[in-house]
C-alpha cells in the first residue's frame, strides 16, 4: 500500500507545474492565441526565483521577482503576437530559446552548472496539515505538499468561475470564437488577449517557483523538460475547459510518477521509464484526436 500511496502522492507532486501552466494557458487558448511560450515562461520563473533567492537569501523576494519577470515576458509576447500581429508560434519559440540562452549565460558567468540554495531546503516548504496528516493513506497523499500546491487546487475552482461566471471569461471566449462579433459589441479584443496572456504568465511563474524553488531549492538549465508543451497538450485535449484540462494534467502527472517510481526498481534499465510520460501524452493526443474527428464527421453527415 505504501508503494501505491507514494505513486499517488508523486502524481500530485509532478502534476502541479503542468496544471499551473494549464490553468494559465486556457485563457489564451480561449482567446484564440496559442501560447507556445508557456515552457519558457515557466523556466524563467524557476530561474529568477532561485537566482534572486540565492543572491538575497530572501525567498519572498524570489517569489516576487519571478512573477514580475514572467509578467514582463508575457507583455513582450503579447506585444509582438497581438499588437504587431506576429506569428505566435515563432514568437513563442523565440521566447523559449531566449530564456534557455540567458539562463545558460548567467550560469556560465557564475561558473556553475546549477544554482543551489544553501540557507534552506525543500523540506522547509512542505506543509503538514494537522489531523489530515494522521489519516491512513489519505494523509500520505494530501498532506506534505507546498503552499503553491494547495493554491493550485483552489485555483481550479476560481479559474472555472472566472471562465464561466464572469464577464471577463465570457468576453475572452467571445473574442476567441468570433472576433468580428466581439468588435461589433464594442469590445477591445487586444485588451482581452493581453489579459489572457498575462494570466498565463502569472501561473507560469508559480509553476516555475514550485518546480525549482519549492520542490528542490535548486535550478538547472532546461529543468522544465517539456512540461510547458505537455500543458499545451492537456489544454488541447480538454478544449480549454478548466476541469477537463485538469483531468488530463493529472493523467500526465500520474505518468511521470509511474516513470519515476518504476525506475527505482529497474536498475540499469531505469532510463527506459523516462519515456512513459511522453508515450502517454502521444497516446492520449491520438485518442482525443480520433474522437474529435469522428464527432466532426457525425455532425457533418
Amino acid at each position: 500500500m505504501g508503494f501505491i500511496t507514494g505513486i499517488l502522492y508523486d502524481s500530485v507532486y509532478h502534476a502541479i507545474p503542468i496544471l499551473l501552466c494549464v490553468l494559465g494557458g486556457i485563457f489564451a487558448y480561449k482567446a484564440n492565441v496559442l501560447n507556445i511560450a508557456l515552457e519558457g515562461m515557466m523556466l524563467a520563473g524557476a530561474f529568477v526565483s532561485v537566482l534572486v533567492s540565492f543572491k538575497t537569501e530572501n525567498v519572498m523576494l524570489g517569489y516576487i521577482a519571478a512573477v514580475v519577470t514572467c509578467l514582463a515576458i508575457g507583455l513582450i509576447f503579447a506585444f509582438f503576437g497581438v499588437s504587431c500581429k506576429g506569428n505566435v508560434i515563432v514568437i513563442g519559440l523565440a521566447v523559449n530559446m531566449s530564456i534557455v540562452a540567458i539562463a545558460g549565460f548567467v550560469l556560465q558567468l557564475m561558473n556553475s552548472a546549477n544554482i543551489k540554495l544553501g540557507f534552506t531546503n525543500a523540506a522547509d516548504f512542505k506543509i503538514h496539515i494537522p489531523i489530515i496528516k494522521n489519516i491512513p493513506i489519505l494523509g500520505g497523499i494530501i498532506s506534505g505538499h507546498t503552499i503553491i500546491t494547495y493554491i493550485t487546487f483552489v485555483s481550479i475552482v476560481l479559474v472555472w468561475i472566472l471562465m464561466y461566471r464572469t464577464k471577463f471569461g465570457i468576453y475572452v471566449r467571445v473574442v476567441g470564437e468570433n472576433e468580428d462579433s466581439a468588435k461589433s459589441l464594442g469590445l477591445n479584443t487586444n485588451k482581452y488577449r493581453y489579459l489572457a496572456i498575462l494570466l498565463g504568465s502569472f501561473f507560469c511563474a508559480l509553476a516555475g517557483i514550485n518546480l525549482a524553488l519549492e520542490r528542490m531549492t535548486i535550478f538547472t538549465n532546461s529543468m522544465t523538460a517539456g512540461r510547458g508543451f505537455i500543458a499545451i497538450a492537456a489544454i488541447y485535449c480538454g478544449r480549454g475547459d478548466p476541469l477537463s484540462c485538469t483531468f488530463y494534467a493529472l493523467i500526465f502527472g500520474l505518468a511521470r510518477a509511474l516513470s519515476v517510481n518504476l525506475s527505482l526498481y529497474a536498475g540499469a534499465a531505469a532510463a527506459v521509464f523516462d519515456v512513459i510520460p511522453y508515450v502517454v501524452m502521444s497516446i492520449v493526443l491520438t485518442v482525443v484526436s480520433v474522437i474529435k474527428y469522428r464527432n466532426s464527421r457525425v455532425r457533418g453527415m
